[in-house]
């Protein structure tokens, strides 16, 4: 189903209601190729059949201000601590610092032990938990840490080193009760390492929910949800990114 809303160019309905919100959020219209971009991102993403499998997002770019940038393109708003205007850009999203973060308002126990992703685009390195549902020594977290780059994924065992530090997508997806995907800087590994229950804990980003390792990396998005395709993933919002260094002026 699509939702029309403009005289020239007719919008998917998810697309269009996220644009509309984020308007809304920002009190002025978006630019037409900025609109376009976001509309050929969420087709792209059914397309490739990974849509469904996001159930919280926040797109951290290409609004007009930081309030439009914390509109959910999927799931619930995340709630916003220590930001200001002058911590985002259009083109390269929003910077951390050493007390700013966002709860996700999204559980780590929301999704199967078996079928988990979580991602971030990240626009500048910086070291310390890019996004987390606990921190080290808890059982069943979920995590994503930079410089170097370390991921958890619904494990109890020790992070597992993902490769140095890089900008791009950085992310994990398990389907499997024994390993997982991470993909970081265009490569994308097997990491192998067994499944336990997931922890009852939100995941923050920028942070862990612990509220200790800030980092100081600028993220132009994030997801959670269920397993998908992280090489898709990567590509449609690569080409979002890409696409609102062009549209924005």
């Amino acid at each position: 189903m699509s939702l029309f809303i403009s005289s020239v160019f007719t919008y998917d309905e998810d697309a269009g209601n996220y644009i509309q919100a984020v308007e809304a959020a920002d009190g002025q219209a978006l630019e037409a190729g900025t609109r376009q971009a976001i509309n050929n991102f969420v087709i792209g993403c059914k397309q490739d059949g990974i849509w469904n499998a996001i159930k919280a997002s926040c797109i951290l770019a290409g609004a007009r201000t930081r309030l439009g940038a914390l509109t959910p393109l999927v799931g619930t708003a995340p709630d916003s601590f220590n930001f200001v205007d002058a911590n985002y850009n259009r083109k390269t999203g929003l910077v951390g610092g050493s007390t700013k973060y966002l709860d996700s308002n999204r559980n780590n126990n929301a999704d199967p032990q078996n079928s988990k992703h979580v991602s971030v685009y990240i626009n500048t390195v910086g070291s310390l938990g890019f996004i987390g549902s606990g921190a080290g020594g808890a059982a069943g977290i979920t995590q994503l840490y930079g410089n170097p780059s370390l991921a958890r994924n619904n494990q109890t065992s020790l992070a597992n080193s993902i490769g140095a530090a890089a900008t791009g997508l950085f992310g994990t997806s398990r389907n499997s009760g024994t390993s997982y995907a991470a993909r970081l800087g265009g490569v994308q590994t097997t990491v192998n390492v067994i499944s336990d229950t997931p922890n009852n804990a939100n995941f923050f980003v920028f942070t862990l929910p612990t509220l200790t390792y800030f980092t100081t990396a600028r993220l132009a998005f994030y997801s959670i949800g269920e397993s998908l395709d992280l090489a898709r993933l990567d590509g449609r919002v690569t080409d979002l990114i890409n696409a609102f260094a062009v549209t924005i002026p």
